[in-house]
């Protein structure tokens, strides 16, 4: 087996989720995640900790979900208690075809997420990374050879975390500091608050209330949106491609949508309920690691000189305790680049111009 894919389990299991001896692991394994799961179940068995491991699968969600009648049983016990009783949840990726749910309807879609709303939130509550174990389906999705792309995923997720997370620490300071985060470029001119949030230096672990590896971002809860973004990065959502969108806010809520493609299933995603037309997210990509677009949210949104919005729930990490901020069924997150003609400002501060931040070289302030 490649060395490499040891080397992803060692940094999942030991510095991503921290386990230890006696916890009680929930491992979701994708189709053809199968080598990354062996060597996690390796790591897992020299902690001494207890595995159950569970199989993902789009094509068979699909089939699940095509033959429902869309009445589904709210909050099913039997699968949040797996999730309640657990300690650790991963999650591999690595499926045969990314686009395995893409003519579910979106009515059957909303209301399984909507039905499965307190097993993720339970989900939450344990000490979860996601990661993907890089695959053919996404080399082909990224439009790389398969080599190639190994190289691209190894690059991004076996960095020098501890590194990466002293200078994300940088921005996390600045934007705990702030009241007002205003993102200026051609089609943009978006201003957000964030005075009363926390912002989280996601450092791909725990320990930094950061569940995705790779990771490499800086993020926080924003409200009060106002203003236009345009997102440029192209992206798939819900197994479709989405293009060029631009979203209007007015007092925190979005009150126009456009795109050049898959305007619908924008369009869906706001509809599904009342959170889902408000931001949950403001996060800022880090990871130079990820030189490129692939068409994965889990890489492009970590790649540097990129900012991306999600609507919908926003993260208990960035709240203070016993606040809630806002709810929703849906996180989608969408990505625009700010490597040319654009700024960053924290309080009338610019902090970042055309991808470079003020500490680093090639800023011009």
């Amino acid at each position: 087996m490649d060395e490499r894919v040891y080397e992803h389990a060692e940094v999942l299991v030991d510095w991503s989720a921290r386990v230890e001896r006696g916890d009680d692991v929930v491992l979701s394994v994708g189709p053809d995640a199968h080598e990354l799961a062996v060597a996690v179940a390796e790591k897992l068995g020299e902690r001494g900790a207890n595995l159950l491991a569970t199989y993902s699968s789009g094509e068979l969600e699909r089939a699940y979900l095509q033959a429902h009648d869309g009445e589904f049983d709210e909050d099913p016990a039997h699968e949040r208690a797996l999730v309640e009783n657990a300690d650790v949840y991963l999650s591999i990726g690595g499926g045969r075809n990314t686009s395995a749910k893409a003519d579910v309807p979106s009515e059957i879609r909303q209301k399984r997420r909507k039905a499965l709303k307190k097993t993720r939130e339970a989900r939450y509550d344990t000490r979860w990374v996601s990661t993907v174990h890089p695959t053919r389906s996404l080399a082909q999705q990224a439009n790389m050879a398969f080599a190639e792309y190994q190289a691209f995923a190894y690059d991004a997720i076996l960095r020098d975390w501890e590194e990466l997370a002293e200078e994300m620490a940088r921005l996390k300071a600045l934007l705990d500091e702030g009241e007002e985060v205003r993102l200026v470029k051609e089609g943009t001119d978006l201003a957000m608050r964030i005075d009363g949030r926390t912002a989280v230096n996601s450092a791909a672990s725990v320990d930094y209330d950061s569940h995705n590896l790779p990771s490499g971002e800086v993020f926080t809860a924003p409200y009060g949106t106002d203003g236009e973004v345009a997102f440029d990065v192209p992206m798939t959502i819900n197994g479709e491609a989405v293009r060029d969108v631009r979203l209007e806010f007015d007092d925190g809520e979005v009150v126009a949508h456009d795109a050049a493609q898959g305007a619908d299933v924008i369009g869906e995603i706001l509809d599904t309920d009342e959170g889902a037309r408000r931001l949950g997210e403001l996060g800022i990509g880090m990871n130079r690691g990820i030189d490129r677009y692939t068409d994965n949210i889990l890489f492009d949104e970590k790649m540097g000189d990129t900012v991306h919005l999600a609507v919908g729930r926003a993260y208990d990490a960035c709240l203070p305790d016993g606040e809630s901020g806002n709810d929703s069924a849906v996180h989608v997150d969408m990505i625009t680049d700010v490597s040319e003609e654009s700024r960053l400002e924290i309080d009338g501060e610019v902090v970042q111009r055309n991808g470079r931040f003020r500490w680093e070289d090639g800023f011009e302030g």
